[in-house]
């Protein structure tokens, strides 16, 4: 029998996961880097000017940030007063509302994951350190920063196609479902020929939702049956996993 999804949705076989913001509740961190950058040059970060950054590999930030606040500094000066205000509070991070869940179903379900972030591969042993259990059942992690094969960051869709391309199953790009929170993100997934749910802060304007596949709130709005996948109950969490 040929099975039937709601319009505009398509089957999925393989998962792929933007790591913060969407697993790991770490914007708030970055957005307060940024204004401490920004507050010892007197300057004023915007929202508009976080929503530009969110998502992007650590040249563009810099790039992005000393045009729009007009800072007198370099890349390397940038990033070497941003990353000394993140890294001492990266190993802290949680997960993000219904992560754990989530995880803990696709891996049950033999859904194949991975992540796929711009940050660098040291950034990223530290910031998942807290949640090793966790993070084991990635097939792999592919680290936009640090990776040679992705040429372009966010939104190029450099970082989805390589890590498709490196599942043991080799999926097609059609295959995989993105989970994203930034427009960059959500860009980048689209661009790779992909389906992308979005999962945004609150403070992102709604209509960035309209690039998306599909926009929610929480991982506990999602019903996977739209691509194929089996549901997940959100009500039960088991704690050893």
């Amino acid at each position: 029998m040929k099975l039937e999804f709601p319009s505009g949705f398509l089957p999925v076989s393989h998962v792929i996961f933007d790591l913060d913001g969407t697993l790991l509740d770490t914007e708030k961190l970055y957005r307060e880097a940024l204004y401490y950058v920004s507050s010892l040059y007197d300057k004023d970060c915007t929202n508009e000017i976080v929503l530009k950054i969110a998502g992007t590999p650590q040249p563009i930030t810099a790039k992005i940030a000393i045009e729009e606040l007009e800072l007198p500094i370099t890349n390397d000066t940038f990033l070497g007063l941003y990353n000394g205000y993140i890294h001492e509070k990266l190993g802290d991070c949680d997960l993000m509302p219904g992560a754990k869940q989530i995880i803990k179903h696709f891996h049950e379900s033999n859904v194949p994951m991975a992540v796929a972030t711009s940050s660098n591969k040291k950034s990223v042993q530290i910031k998942t350190r807290k949640h090793k259990a966790i993070f084991q059942h990635m097939e792999h992690f592919v680290c936009g920063d640090s990776d040679p094969e992705v040429k372009n960051g966010k939104p190029a869709p450099d970082i989805f196609l390589v890590c498709a391309s490196r599942f043991s199953s080799k999926p097609r790009p059609s295959e995989c479902l993105v989970f994203e929170d930034s427009l960059n993100g959500v860009k980048a997934g689209i661009a790779a020929g992909m389906q992308v749910v979005m999962v945004p802060e609150p403070h992102v304007p709604i209509e960035y939702g309209n690039y998306a596949t599909l926009r929610i709130e929480s991982f506990e709005q999602l019903d996977l049956q739209y691509f194929g996948l089996p549901s997940v109950s959100f009500d039960i969490i088991n704690e050893h996993f």
